[in-house]
């Protein structure tokens, strides 16, 4: 049975989720304190976690931080109050697999949930070469006109779908989808915030935008 740990020191919150999810046939177990919670996640007894922001001891942020510096790739969804740009922007750089912003409908988490879990890795080929840009997917390592540069994960995510796109126009929607995991929001400027990365590391040529439609890479 798949096992989820929920991080989450709301005892009413973490007690919704967790009657919601066993309703669903998954197992769960919660846990209030972020240091407690990393420990659980590298147990590896879980399958995906649901991880608060505002926690004792470590808050969600340093939870996810210290996961994925000790190499757990295992998904990881961040509820939270905080719902600003700036905050998205830290915990999907950070290495979250989706942001879902309290207050939230059981439903919408659920279909969350379940689309993290079947997700899989995009693989095909071991590097992309559009030009004097090169990804090397298994190490993870990116050059421009044999220049390293250094991206971080969401970077170079998005960075391989334009590559694995060129000529294509990709929608905010579907980066987002691809990328983030999320729902689209057309509030949402994520996807613009992290094209303005690019094209600083990679060449603002690289990218052009593509009015009411989304981007397209050259």
């Amino acid at each position: 049975m798949t096992k989820i740990l929920i991080v989450e020191d709301e005892p009413r919150i973490a007690a919704f989720v967790s009657r919601g999810l066993e309703s669903a046939d998954y197992a769960t177990e919660i846990v209030d304190d972020g240091a407690d919670g990393l420990e659980r996640v590298m147990s590896g007894e879980f399958d995906l976690v649901l991880l608060d922001v505002g926690l004792p001891t470590m808050d969600g942020f340093e939870v996810l931080r210290e996961l994925r510096a000790r190499g757990s790739a295992i998904p990881v969804i961040m509820l939270t109050a905080r719902s600003s740009t700036r905050d998205t922007v830290e915990g999907l750089d950070g290495g979250a697999n989706d942001y879902v912003p309290k207050p939230f409908t059981f439903e919408e988490l659920l279909a969350r949930i379940r689309s993290r879990l079947r997700e899989t890795p995009l693989s095909s080929g071991v590097s992309v070469v559009q030009g004097d840009v090169v990804l090397d997917i298994l190490a993870r390592r990116a050059t421009v006109d044999g220049r390293e540069v250094d991206l971080s994960t969401r970077e170079f995510a998005l960075a391989e779908q334009f590559l694995r796109n060129p000529g294509h126009v990709l929608s905010r929607e579907l980066l987002l989808s691809r990328v983030w995991g999320m729902d689209f929001d057309p509030g949402s400027n994520v996807v613009d915030v992290y094209v303005r990365y690019l094209r600083g590391k990679l060449g603002a040529d690289h990218i052009v935008t593509v009015r009411g439609a989304g981007y397209r890479w050259e």
